[in-house]
């Protein structure tokens, strides 16, 4: 069965959080381990967990300090989890916490080659395409 529960730092399951981050986000693009995790504190991390093991995840990390504003990041799934709807699920859970903390926009450093997929799910692009971490990225926000 799975489930979406937000953990933090200390919690059991946040080793294997970063395990996933750091297998299918840094590793590919020659980031070392652990290198993107400065934000990590003060984020909320929402976990997808299936027998009990870390399958997914996403980070929203508040952008002021009356959290009205926040960031999308570290998005990853797993593998054998791609393609089937997981990373929808997550990305709602993320929307649905948000709006009930009364942000008002949610905004993402998307990798070009997943801007459709955020686009998809109500985000818009704004500017132009830009290099971060080696990478093309595009920008995209959604009010709420």
């Amino acid at each position: 069965m799975l489930k979406i529960i937000n953990i933090d730092m200390q919690h059991p399951l946040y080793q294997e959080e970063r395990e996933l981050r750091n297998k299918i986000l840094l590793r590919p693009i020659g980031i070392p381990d652990y290198g993107w995790e400065k934000n990590d504190p003060i984020s909320w991390h929402f976990a997808a967990v299936s027998d009990g093991k870390i399958v997914g995840c996403v980070l929203l990390v508040p952008l002021d300090e009356q959290c009205k504003k926040g960031q999308l990041i570290q998005m990853a799934v797993t593998t054998d989890w791609q393609g089937k709807g997981l990373g929808k699920q997550l990305v709602s859970a993320l929307i649905n916490f948000a709006k009930n903390k009364d942000f008002t926009a949610i905004e993402i450093h998307s990798r070009a080659d997943a801007t459709s997929f955020y686009v998809a799910l109500g985000f818009s692009v704004y500017g132009k395409i830009f290099e971060e971490v080696g990478v093309q990225h595009q920008h995209l926000i959604m009010d709420i």
